[in-house]
């Protein structure tokens, strides 16, 4: 048995009436809602067939049919194929960054409460592993008598900052020429590079001991958590909405592994070498997901290091549209850590 023109359109329209309804599908809907010139038992017959072929399910002997994963393979795959990823999220995805973010773990924090607000899925953003920002300048700007707040301005347009005590004798020339030193002898170090040059910089600028000492240890604290990857998880309960997880044990097993976030991790990373990937139902491996899919998307640094975006949804999710709000974020994070939107 073929799956020809006719069953793919049949199939299509099955997927997408379920997908908007969550409502088992019977040949009658789509001979109403779809002008497809054919009777309501010519495609009860041919959704007969498709139930053979393994691409329809019947949950119950009087109901309709909904779409199996293999249903779902096929209709993503068709879209991946023939590069059927609609653009309409651009500028929904760009309203969203019009502010300036300095901190990557603030613009990752962001950039999961945006894709699940807009997918209104369960997203999951990670940063590149093992990122090495490298630092472009150094700034002391005084806050107060005995204080100034230190920026370090990196390499990923991402800028760490926080106040420091510098001590009463510390006017804004002082900082300043202070902040240029630093500037010339640590631009292009990773932090951890960073700070083993610091005791040796101490050593020659005598008299700002406790400023630098104070820089020594801000750059230390960064140093801790540079290789530590962030993940940011946003609309975790946007998934007890949905049917799929009206039932309290489900519901329970998949709340209980958003908050394994190492696992969670592995799950979303996956093949993050890849532009997209879609696993379906079974096709994560994960036992809590069977009902759900997972579909990622890459972004990059301007060190070529790639972190990953993920929507977790049920399996009758809207894959076009989720497919194309990734895409657009996936271009969006890339231009933002690429130092190449102003607006980052």
């Amino acid at each position: 048995m073929n799956m020809d023109e006719r069953k793919m359109r049949i199939l299509q329209a099955i997927i997408d009436d379920y997908i908007l309804t969550g409502v088992p599908v019977g040949s009658r809907t789509i001979s109403r809602k779809y002008d497809m010139g054919l009777s309501s038992a010519t495609i009860r017959n041919e959704m007969s067939d498709l139930e053979e072929l393994g691409f329809l399910d019947q949950p119950h002997v009087s109901a309709g049919r909904i779409p199996s994963a293999k249903a779902y393979r096929l209709y993503v795959d068709t879209l991946l194929q023939t590069g059927r990823i609609p653009d309409n999220s651009d500028e929904s995805v760009r309203a969203h960054f019009s502010g300036r973010i300095h901190q990557m773990e603030d613009v990752i924090d962001h950039a999961a409460q945006v894709v699940s607000s807009l997918t209104h899925y369960t997203a999951v953003v990670l940063s590149p592993k093992g990122v090495q920002p490298r630092i472009q300048t150094v700034q002391l700007v005084p806050v107060s008598a005995e204080s100034a707040l230190a920026v370090i301005v990196t390499d990923m347009g991402v800028i760490r900052d926080s106040v420091i005590r510098v001590g009463t004798d510390m006017d804004s020339d002082t900082l300043y020429a202070i902040s240029r030193t630093l500037t010339n002898e640590i631009r292009g170090c990773t932090l951890q590079e960073a700070c083993r040059k610091m005791p040796e910089i101490i050593r020659r600028l005598q008299g700002n001991d406790q400023v630098l000492q104070e820089l020594y240890g801000y750059l230390s604290d960064g140093q801790k958590t540079e290789h530590r990857p962030h993940m940011a998880v946003g609309g975790t309960s946007n998934m007890l909405a949905y049917p799929e997880y009206s039932d309290m044990d489900k519901a329970r097993n998949f709340l209980s592994l958003m908050e394994t976030r190492d696992k969670l991790a592995d799950i979303i990373r996956g093949n993050g070498e890849m532009a997209f990937t879609v696993r379906i139902g079974p096709e994560t491996g994960v036992p809590e997901m069977t009902d759900c899919s997972i579909v990622t998307a890459t972004y990059s640094t301007r060190g070529g290091q790639q972190g990953t975006i993920g929507v977790i949804g049920p399996t009758r999710m809207r894959y076009s549209q989720v497919l194309s709000i990734l895409n657009i974020m996936g271009h969006q994070l890339t231009d933002l850590f690429s130092g190449e939107d102003d607006n980052a």
